[in-house]
């Protein structure tokens, strides 16, 4: 699925859900992951100045899920922001409700891939 616009991202989310559902994962894991390419497509949307394609795919009882955009690559393993902080939590949070997340250099952008086990 690709996405370009704040508009998309209420598809994204249900993309996300459907495909998730399909390949087995609980509710309560989807959630999860639902959060997590949330606040990716939203950092790409706000941070990259363009969009970029979501894909998901089960393979030995985990899911994987692809975000990839045209923005740099992000830092991971960053502390949690303090509570007055008003930005800088998206990625945290996306590295602490996954089980594994990495984050690689692809031509023409970033390649994050999300990890959950089924």
């Amino acid at each position: 699925m690709t996405y370009s616009e704040p508009d998309d991202l209420r598809s994204v989310r249900a993309f996300v859900a459907e495909q998730a559902r399909t390949l087995g994962l609980s509710d309560a894991r989807i959630d999860l992951l639902t959060v997590a390419v949330s606040e990716l497509t939203t950092n790409t949307l706000q941070h990259s100045g363009g969009g970029g394609h979501i894909r998901l795919w089960g393979a030995n009882g985990r899911l994987f899920c692809d975000v990839v955009d045209g923005g740099d690559p992000r830092p991971l393993g960053r502390e949690m922001p303090s509570a007055q902080a008003l930005r800088g939590r998206g990625l945290p949070i996306v590295e602490r409700i996954c089980d594994s997340v990495q984050t690689v250099a692809v031509p023409g952008g970033t390649l994050v891939r999300l990890c959950l086990t089924l």
